[in-house]
């Protein structure tokens, strides 16, 4: 497919218009955002490539990567990507963010943008999911909270206003549906 920002990680920006493996073999989750890509590793790094314009690979700095890059850190147990964002939990179950932070959607009570992870508060979290500008966790307690873009009232608190910051949804038994 598209290659334009090296996100099928060839290390070239090259068309493809077959299959085609990617280097290594000791993959077990990959999940892709739009024109970026992040993949899990069976010893829990963490690597990413493609664009990078608000530092959604999360390697400090902005520059395009066609060619896996190791994200600083080890034991990492579970990856999403929106759009220019991304989320992940630790083995502590510690929740990290990084990329666009428009609408607050990185969790840090501010819009920065952050271009390497940055721990989202909390030490119980065990499922995550941004997409666009909206994201959301599942504690281990089952509670569900959310945070970003509420224009709509997406965040399901009963309101349109915006959260850069984590706030718990109304309900304590939210079903963890991921295996």
């Amino acid at each position: 497919g598209l290659n334009t920002n090296g996100q099928l990680g060839q290390s070239n920006i090259s068309t493809f218009s077959s299959p085609i493996q990617l280097p290594g073999t000791t993959w077990c989750k990959v999940v892709s955002g739009d024109n970026f890509l992040l993949a899990l590793k069976t010893d829990c790094t963490l690597w990413s490539w493609g664009e990078n314009a608000a530092g959604q690979l999360g390697v400090s700095d902005k520059v395009h990567r066609s060619s896996p890059v190791q994200i600083p850190g080890t034991c990492w147990c579970d990856i999403n990507a929106g759009s220019d964002a991304a989320l992940a939990i630790k083995t502590d179950n510690t929740l990290w963010a990084w990329g666009n932070n428009v609408l607050g959607q990185l969790g840090q009570s501010d819009v920065a943008h952050r271009s390497s992870p940055v721990q989202i508060p909390g030490t119980t979290w065990c499922r995550a999911c941004t997409l666009e500008t909206v994201s959301m966790a599942i504690k281990t307690d089952n509670t569900l909270w959310a945070w970003g873009n509420n224009n709509t009232g997406q965040l399901g608190l009963n309101d349109k206003v915006h959260r850069s910051s984590p706030v718990q949804v109304p309900g304590t038994n939210w079903y963890n549906f991921y295996p």
